[in-house]
């Protein structure tokens, strides 16, 4: 076992021999949109990043389904077709899976791939001296749940439905050849609880610049209007003791800092010259902070 639940990284990890390592994780949730397919689209998209994330290429997948009895058959085969499409996009193999009824809809997938023992990308490589890069905008989890209080825009929908879409693929494969020291993905625990988690494990302060951040539309003026999660609550009574904050953040702002995400960036910790490759390779990515020696917070947002 060359990474175990120890440092709460994104995926587990398997030596099989000098050559390759099997990568296994597992994610599943209820829906976050409207269209069964989307949805599935997404639940794939999301169970994938953490493969991605740990600089592994998915092969294999099992689906994962909680689906009413008596619920509508065709809105069943929506969320697995959704899913499939997904996978077939990142070029993993569905192989079965597991079904049970539940009057809550849920749908995920366990997903296993590969990597070399020597270049898997664990949460306990930043080092001093490092650059921060975020490669989608925050705002996911305030924007779905305007959409559930039907104050979000179409067009905030859209956005944010299109950012969960994106796999993770294309900010995985900017990495090769780059000498990155650590990854993650921003999912559940949101920005500063999964930079928590990178802090934690690779004993280092992550300072982050609040100027250098980027939100989807509309998720600022939704963090304005109430649309809190119940998540992002969590996140920040969880995490908030190991965050100091010097900056002057607009209203909402700062939740979007503790906002959980589906299927949200990579944030990776690279040596400045090659950050600076990365972002000529992947355009979308930006800075947003960088890694200090360990000191008296986790997190300093400046």
């Amino acid at each position: 076992m060359l990474v175990g639940f120890d440092t709460s990284d994104d995926a587990g990890v398997y030596r099989l021999n000098p050559e390759c390592a099997l990568v296994q994780t597992t994610d599943f949730f209820t829906p976050i949109v409207d269209d069964p397919f989307t949805f599935g689209a997404i639940a794939a998209a999301n169970a994938l990043s953490d493969v991605y994330a740990m600089g592994a290429r998915p092969l294999t997948a099992l689906s994962i389904v909680a689906f009413p009895a008596g619920g509508e058959v065709e809105t069943l085969k929506e969320i697995l077709g959704g899913g499939a499409d997904k996978m077939r996009e990142a070029g993993c193999v569905i192989l079965g899976g597991h079904s049970i009824g539940d009057d809550e809809i849920k749908f995920g997938y366990s997903v296993t791939g590969t990597v070399h023992p020597d270049r898997f990308l664990p949460n306990s490589g930043a080092r001093p001296g490092d650059i921060l890069v975020l490669t989608k905008p925050l705002g996911t989890g305030i924007v779905a749940t305007g959409l559930k209080r039907g104050i979000a825009l179409g067009e905030e929908v859209d956005a944010a439905t299109a950012s969960m879409l994106e796999l993770n693929k294309a900010a995985a494969e900017a990495l090769e050849g780059v000498n990155a020291h650590g990854c993650t993905d921003i999912t559940g625990f949101g920005l500063l609880g999964h930079a928590r988690e990178l802090a934690l494990a690779s004993n280092v302060t992550l300072e982050i610049h609040a100027a250098g951040l980027r939100f989807l539309p509309g998720a600022v003026r939704l963090a304005q209007a109430g649309a809190i999660p119940g998540g992002l609550r969590n996140n920040r009574d969880f995490v908030s003791h190991d965050v100091d904050i010097l900056a002057e953040l607009e209203a909402g702002a700062a939740d979007l800092l503790y906002d959980p995400q589906t299927s949200g960036g990579l944030l990776i910790s690279l040596p400045e010259q090659d950050a600076a490759l990365y972002l000529r390779r992947l355009p979308a990515a930006f800075l947003i902070g960088r890694v200090l020696p360990r000191g008296p917070k986790l997190i300093v947002v400046t």
